[in-house]
């Protein structure tokens, strides 16, 4: 195994490898709380591999983002900024679901993962988000969590294949398309040392709008291949310092019903209580303006039919306390906000949400386990 050491990050912009990595362990031990949940909620798919994002195709079937299994890596490895090891792999997978019936699919399997020295995917890297065009072409984003000019260094030449978006057909080809982490390398918006991982996304007439949690923007692809910045998220101020400000780390990205992009922020460590906020950015980019404040940890977010958004909180506590549970919140189109789902017991780190054509919230959780994930059905 070749291992070699990268220089830890200033400022944690690669903040949910980070808490991946340290609490990954937990993820097992809780997969099981589907047993035990309130009315309302389900339990519709298990035995998933660090679920992330989700999404419905066109012919109603839900596909699921899975990071990383365990398995056996490359033997190309680095040290990053966290002070974890990762290695290259092929555990990364996209699950499909069939609502209805329960029955589950791995339809992409062999995808690039990031995993444990030692095999253990929990906590892993990978496949992050899935979404869908049209008659049922698909997207995955591949996360990366670190600087982009060294994936060929540290994963040798599968690292090429991370911090990237791939596009799939409903046959189940793949292809390895826009390079997001080349583009940070090239253009790095934000100005800060670059880092890149692509991590949530929305499709849009033309183009797949991403979010880069490391690259602290919001990126367009166009359908041509074209890649443009949109937005660039500012630090956040915290209450008390050190440090007096963190990146702010967006994950996620919403179509809203006014046509503008909403995006949720996970921020950087050392990840206050409290000042994650969901961002309103102009359909056409600009400035980002702040829509909804108050927030802790903002994994994924999601606008239901009658214009709530949905906010998922992969942890209401500080990260890396995941004993506190993940939290689901509604913002009503006025504003009123009330917690739809909270605690360990029932969101022990959840990594995505998407609203089904029955109105139903969906929702992955145990994002970081590799061999206990499951996905909730939450009637509303």
């Amino acid at each position: 195994m070749k291992i070699k050491s990268v220089l830890p990050l200033v400022l944690l912009a690669t903040a949910i490898s980070v808490a991946c990595y340290l609490y990954s362990s937990q993820a097992i031990n809780v997969s099981a709380a589907g047993n035990s949940q309130p009315a309302g909620v389900t339990t519709i798919a298990s035995g998933l591999h660090n679920p992330r994002g989700l999404n419905f195709a066109p012919d109603g079937s839900l596909y699921v983002a899975e990071a990383a299994g365990d398995g056996v890596s490359s033997g190309d490895c680095g040290v990053m900024g966290d002070g974890s090891t990762k290695c290259s792999a092929n555990t990364g997978s996209v699950t499909r679901i069939n609502v209805r019936t329960g029955d589950s699919t791995r339809v992409l399997t062999g995808l690039p993962s990031l995993i444990g020295a030692n095999g253990d995917g929990s906590g892993g890297s990978g496949p992050q988000d899935v979404a869908f065009h049209g008659l049922g072409n698909g997207y995955v984003t591949i996360g990366l969590g670190g600087a982009p000019e060294n994936r060929e260094a540290y994963f040798g030449d599968a690292g090429a294949f991370y911090g990237r978006l791939v596009r799939f057909n409903p046959s189940g080809k793949v292809r390895f398309s826009e390079d997001i982490a080349g583009y940070e390398l090239e253009n790095n918006p934000d100005g800060f040392v670059p880092d890149s991982n692509p991590y949530g996304m929305a499709t849009v007439a033309g183009g797949v709008i991403i979010a880069d949690a490391g690259g602290n923007d919001l990126l367009k692809v166009e359908a041509n291949g074209n890649i443009s910045t949109l937005a660039v998220f500012p630090r956040v101020n915290r209450p008390i310092s050190p440090p007096p400000s963190v990146q702010a780390v967006p994950t996620s990205v919403a179509v809203g019903p006014d046509g503008n992009f909403y995006v949720g922020q996970l921020t950087g460590g050392p990840f206050t209580v409290g000042i994650a906020s969901v961002y309103r950015v102009p359909a056409g980019g600009g400035v980002p303006e702040v829509a909804y404040t108050g927030f802790t940890n903002i994994i994924d977010i999601a606008f239901g039919p009658d214009g709530s958004l949905y906010v998922l909180e992969i942890v209401q506590g500080a990260i890396p306390n995941f004993g506190t549970g993940g939290r689901l919140v509604r913002i009503r189109p006025d504003g009123s906000q009330s917690v739809v789902l909270s605690g360990p017991q029932f969101l022990f780190a959840p990594g995505g949400i998407t609203v089904g054509p029955d109105g139903a919230l969906y929702v992955t959780v145990a994002s970081i386990s590799s061999v206990g994930g499951f996905v909730i059905r939450i009637e509303q």
